[in-house]
């Protein structure tokens, strides 16, 4: 038991929980280390705080003098907190978050120095862009990109710095990150809703995108996974076979949580409070060691950087647990994946749920009227949102027996339905006061009450109606949630922005009073949407088949959904939304598109050297074994060894077998991987790695895990399920 494999097992059986105090209450410890509006009420002059203030709730330019007494009572701040460098923070093209940090301190001659951070270096900065994604944007000369301070964001100390969230641009201008365009999308569904809004209230002059993910993950052993080359290098095992005991008894899901794992929530909680992070929900999911955070919602923008933040502090706190987080949509074949859910509403600066019904006919109009037109935005961009949320750890859990399937659809529920299609009979133009009086009091008035006891039900749809949100599943784990709701703030934007055009249209040119126009146009909108409404099983060939049957796209792949991004449909939609250029949506296709060649080129090497190197010799040394095992029998037996070695020589034969079968298919791989390599366009390239050289990986996969079950379990080199899944 010398193995690697045995050695990790070991030690990873000797940890001991670590030890966690909690002295605070988390109300007190929420938000110490943020530069918040509490503390800026402390720390700035009036001046300086209403600055802030406007440009957070109004998006105004803050004058360049505001911003030096900002950032001098920033740095103050900072300083009384033993903070020592500062950081512009954001979110390139990568997926994760990046950080340059640059130390308070300079020298000023005579030996001397000062703590210096002034307004120049609060606004803007210029790291290099030269190694970020950038999708053929700049040039290799033009390597200069800009930071730019995001006030809508709150500064907040991650260990002894000082972290400013800001945007991402490249010297010619355009958005290099995922903040950009998302504070756009933002701006753009902020005007258009407001708009709609006033058809019910003149009072509302701001409405806000909000966001709640759900963070789901997986926590091994660290010594376990570094015993892993392809969770060391890929986030999964691209091989091992099933344990005999899975989550098939649902035994795990909302379990006990073990000591290890509640202490690293203890301590990541803790953390969270003090970055402003309000985690709430901590829970077991159903496959073993997998789990799931939830905060209390927030505006969509913070809640992106709070998301992207969390799983960088994630894996930092995991590491003095002795745990690595596997963020991966399906690190383990045959369990269940990680997501992460976005729920995702609007409200108005009135305090009102534009999802939600209220109390009267007038505010379930106005529900009905966002409820509606977010459905009718699905439908007509559905392959744009599966084109948001389209990766190659993703195309992994979509479609599994526990994710949604990369078929766009909404669920409503069957009441929902039941009053959209009243609504459907309405008659067309005017309403007579009896139609009205009926409409308004037993279809819409009954809205509450039909959504009392009549909350989401169906597992299965990619977005969901859940009572007072929409959530849309199909986002993956590893996800930076601003694509996704870039997308989906911008379609239903646009959708808003169409739908009061119809609607003054209908007012101004048929004589119809307010709310017949609202009803004619919802009308029309219920009969063009029905194509994308389910609510049966998604799984299976028969919704495949009936989806096909509705003009639904299914783009099982990443490269057969990333096309959707680079439709005229899309480039228009951006364009005209002031959310992307054509030059920065072609740009994220391309980036896009090229990650996902480059995962499953590592995947396909990091196979290949695992199933040569590891697997093959360990199966050919089992093998040798067991010809010594034969030829012994022989000297033993002598003629009649051939009775007595049969069953030795059966498995001999069958390892054989299995390892020509390994050396075959990773010799097939290669060769596609060098052919797909070859293909200049990006596209064609990404559909030769999809196509051709991930499906050679379930090839080899199924011979490594049968050789995993006829070699000696003693020489096994890699960590099993059964201990990569129930160490605790």
């Amino acid at each position: 038991m010398s193995t690697l494999r045995f050695h990790a097992v070991k030690e990873s059986l000797a940890y001991k929980p670590v030890h966690i105090e909690e002295k605070e209450r988390r109300s007190d410890l929420f938000g110490k280390n943020v530069f918040n509006e509490n503390t800026m009420r402390q720390y700035l002059t009036k001046d300086a705080f209403n600055g802030v203030m406007n440009a957070i709730s109004h998006g105004k330019k803050i004058d360049r003098s505001i911003a030096d007494q900002v950032s001098s009572s920033m740095k103050d701040w900072a300083l009384s907190k033993g903070v020592t460098h500062y950081t512009h923070w954001f979110q390139p093209l990568t997926g994760a978050t990046a950080e340059k940090h640059d130390a308070f301190f300079e020298t000023i001659g005579g030996g001397m120095a000062i703590e210096k951070f002034g307004g120049d270096q609060l606004v803007q900065q210029e790291p290099d862009a030269s190694s970020f994604p950038n999708g053929g944007i700049r040039n290799t000369f033009e390597a200069r990109g800009y930071t730019a301070w995001d006030p809508t964001s709150p500064a907040f100390i991650y260990q002894t710095t000082l972290c400013i969230p800001t945007i991402f641009v490249a010297y010619t201008g355009e958005a290099l990150d995922f903040k950009t365009p998302l504070l756009r999308a933002l701006n753009a569904v902020d005007t258009a809703a407001t708009a709609v809004c006033r058809y019910f209230d003149k009072n509302v002059k701001k409405v806000t995108s909000s966001l709640g993910w759900e963070q789901e993950y997986f926590l091994i052993d660290k010594m376990l996974a570094a015993s892993r080359p392809d969770i060391t290098l890929t986030g999964r095992t691209m091989l091992g076979h099933s344990a005999a005991k899975g989550q098939q008894l649902d035994d795990h899901y909302f379990g006990s949580i073990p000591n290890r794992a509640l202490n690293f929530m203890r301590e990541l909680e803790t953390e969270c409070m003090l970055l402003g992070i309000p985690v709430k929900t901590r829970h077991n999911e159903v496959a073993p060691n997998q789990f799931e955070l939830a905060p209390i919602y927030e505006e969509a923008n913070l809640a992106v950087d709070h998301n992207s933040l969390l799983m960088d502090l994630m894996g930092r706190v995991a590491s003095r647990h002795n745990f690595k987080v596997l963020f991966h949509e399906k690190p383990f074949a045959g369990m269940n994946g990680s997501g992460k859910h976005n729920n995702w509403s609007l409200s108005t600066d009135t305090g009102v749920n534009l999802l939600g019904p209220g109390k009267t006919p007038m505010s379930n109009l106005q529900f009905l009227t966002f409820f509606i037109n977010t459905i009718k935005a699905v439908y007509k961009h559905e392959a744009l949102l599966r084109a948001s949320v389209a990766s190659a750890s993703n195309d992994h859990r979509l479609g599994a027996s526990e994710a949604p399937p990369a078929i766009m659809s909404v669920f409503i529920g069957e009441q929902l339905t039941k009053v959209l299609d009243e609504l459907e009979g309405v008659t067309k133009g005017k309403l007579s006061p009896q139609e009205k009086t009926e409409l308004k009091l037993n279809v819409i008035g009954k809205i509450p009450d039909v959504l009392l006891d009549n909350t989401d039900r169906n597992r299965t749809s990619s977005f969901a109606f859940t009572g007072n949100k929409f959530e849309f599943r199909a986002v993956g784990s590893t996800a930076n949630c601003g694509n996704p709701m870039t997308v989906l703030n911008t379609i239903v934007a646009k959708q808003l922005k169409d739908f009061k055009i119809e609607v003054d249209a209908l007012i101004n040119k048929k004589d119809l009073k307010k709310d017949e126009a609202v009803f004619n146009v919802l009308r029309e909108y219920i009969k063009d949407t029905k194509a994308i409404l389910f609510e049966g099983n998604g799984y299976g060939k028969p919704w495949e088949i009936e989806a096909k049957k509705r003009g639904l796209s299914h783009n099982k792949t990443t490269p057969e959904a990333l096309t959707a991004k680079i439709s005229q449909q899309t480039i228009d939609l951006f364009e005209e939304m002031n959310v992307m250029s054509k030059v920065e949506t072609q740009a994220r296709y391309e980036i896009e598109m090229e990650a996902y060649s480059k995962h499953i080129q590592i995947e396909g090497r990091v196979l290949g050297d695992i199933a040569r190197n590891h697997i093959v010799p360990t199966a050919i040394k089992y093998q040798n074994i067991l010809i010594r095992n034969v030829r012994g029998l022989k000297e033993i037996f002598e003629e009649k060894y051939h009775d007595v070695s049969k069953e030795q020589m059966l498995l001999i034969e069958e390892i054989s077998n299995h390892i020509e079968g390994i050396n075959a298919n990773v010799t097939k791989m290669v060769d596609q991987r060098r052919k797909a390599n070859a293909i200049e366009d990006i596209e064609k390239r990404a559909l030769a790695y999809a196509k051709k050289v991930k499906p050679l990986f379930d090839d080899i996969r199924y011979h490594c895990d049968k050789l995993e079950m006829l070699v000696d379990d003693e020489i096994w080199p890699l960590t099993k399920y059964r201990e990569l899944l129930f160490t605790r």
